[in-house]
């Protein structure tokens, strides 16, 4: 596993960089990557190992990185930054009458997860930029992130094995146009080169992404690393945002972006089965859009955000239905899959400052249900709210409080109480009500803009969607961030 070695207070920052880049060079190539991980459609699949993939970018790019002319002094050449997030949940025991195959366990639980991401990013030219951010996680969810539409651990997958896998996350250029001579500086991020940045500008992303890191942002609760941790918190319950089964995925992202007004659109690559890893490259039969548009505004002096977004799946889903119809007692939505079925739906997000320490948030979602969920989570609407909570005097500490109610449509409740199964759900049989979810958490700073301490609580009532299997359950967890 990855460790991150941080610098002594005397020792310069980029010590720390070269300390967890050795670290974490030492676990990547200890071993070759998973192909299935790297390169999804089976026809574009090669022998070539994550080791050879990283060593070929970096013996392409650096050169041209070297040979780059700067406009500006102080605009960075190489970026390099680190994550690494622990996550443990534990829950409560609770007596339900019945259980499925992909019912949330009954017993008490006490699961762990560990992601480490290292962040490259590298200037090409004028407005141009190349990032490679390398990935290793491990653990898993409580039951295996399943029997819940709001899964409580936004760090953890839907994969069949806990044990620590390296892949390529993200690898993408980025090219931006001024469309105007103002500008402001950007200070190094994430995936984000410091420098003048326009004010006003076009921007053109290609590669493997990850598609929410551009959509549905919130500057309250998005992040299951700094944020709340539930699923429907991080993103919204009701968007089956395309990503396979680790959240990404080859997309094209174009974007205008003002001081006032954004509006972005993004075509992604889908899997060829629900949930899966293996991404289907014939756009003409399966891919995903999103389309948003984003007004900044203020009340008062107060800094706030309205984004409506729409987006349309098409892929070879199956019809909830069409598979009751086939079959009534224990349905199989695999067995109605086909190309040409679809779907689409909208999404509100709005962030608002409400004085210097607190700010509000809330999304609604909703989709239209008919076919089976293809990529996110069984949630066909979703309405959420809450506030975020910095202390005068501990200005990076953060207390987050949130309430999420979900639901399904008539056909993905109709298809769960006849005894079918989802990649989440399954009951058996299902007495529907709505999902929902309070979570309440407070981070510590434990190291200036470094390291971070996360107790967290969440309540949960009606996992499942099922009012047999009330609850209520109790998820009590800690979280450790740390970043570079």
């Amino acid at each position: 596993m990855p460790c991150l070695h941080f610098c002594e207070p005397s020792k310069p920052a980029h010590s720390a960089f070269c300390q967890f880049s050795l670290s974490f060079g030492v676990c990547m190539f200890s071993r070759p990557f998973h192909k299935a991980e790297l390169q999804a459609d089976k026809r574009l699949r090669s022998s070539m190992t994550c080791n050879q993939h990283v060593f070929f970018i970096l013996w392409v790019f650096l050169p041209i990185s070297i040979l780059a002319q700067q406009n500006d002094s102080l605009d960075e050449r190489f970026s390099m930054h680190a994550q690494t997030t622990v996550v443990n949940q534990s829950k409560t025991a609770f007596t339900v009458p019945y259980s499925g195959a992909n019912s949330l366990i009954s017993e008490s639980e006490n699961k762990t997860s560990i992601t480490s991401t290292l962040f490259m990013g590298m200037r090409l030219w004028k407005g141009a930029g190349v990032f490679l951010n390398p990935e290793i996680a491990g653990g898993s969810g409580l039951s295996q992130a399943l029997g819940l539409g709001d899964a409580t651990n936004g760090e953890t997958f839907r994969v069949g094995s806990p044990e620590p896998k390296i892949y390529l996350a993200r690898l993408y250029v980025r090219q931006l146009f001024a469309l105007g001579k103002s500008s402001s500086y950007q200070a190094s991020d994430f995936n984000r080169l410091g420098g003048q940045t326009p004010d006003r500008y076009l921007a053109f992303t290609v590669g493997k992404i990850g598609v929410a890191d551009f959509f549905d942002q919130n500057t309250y609760s998005h992040d299951p690393r700094a944020h709340f941790l539930c699923w429907s918190l991080m993103n919204n319950g009701a968007w089956d945002y395309a990503a396979n089964v680790r959240g990404y995925t080859p997309s094209m992202v174009m974007e205008y972006v003002s001081p006032v007004y954004e509006c972005r659109y993004s075509v992604s690559l889908v899997p060829y089965s629900a949930n899966g890893n293996e991404m289907n490259w014939n756009l003409n039969k399966a891919s995903s859009h999103n389309l948003e548009l984003c007004r900044h505004h203020r009340v008062g002096d107060r800094r706030g955000v309205i984004r409506v977004m729409g987006f349309y799946t098409s892929a070879n889903m199956g019809d909830y239905r069409q598979s009751i119809a086939l079959k009534p007692n224990k349905p199989d939505i695999t067995s109605t899959r086909q190309y040409g079925n679809n779907k689409y739906g909208f999404c509100l997000n709005i962030e608002q400052e409400l004085n210097g320490v607190l700010g509000f948030f809330m999304r609604a979602g909703w989709n239209d249900g008919n076919h089976e969920t293809w990529m996110f989570t069984e949630i066909d609407h979703t309405l959420s709210g809450g506030f975020s909570f910095h202390p005068k005097k501990r200005k990076h500490d953060e207390l987050g409080l949130a309430y999420v109610i979900s639901g399904l449509s008539a056909p993905h409740r109709d298809y769960l109480n006849a005894g079918g199964y989802g990649f989440m759900l399954g009951d058996g049989t299902l007495r529907y009500t709505q999902e929902q979810l309070g979570e309440l958490y407070y981070a510590f700073e434990m190291r200036a803009e470094q390291i971070f301490l996360s107790p967290a609580y969440q309540f949960l009532l009606n996992p499942g969607f099922n009012a047999d299997r009330r609850g209520p359950v109790h998820v009590f967890s800690i979280r450790l961030h740390a970043r570079i």
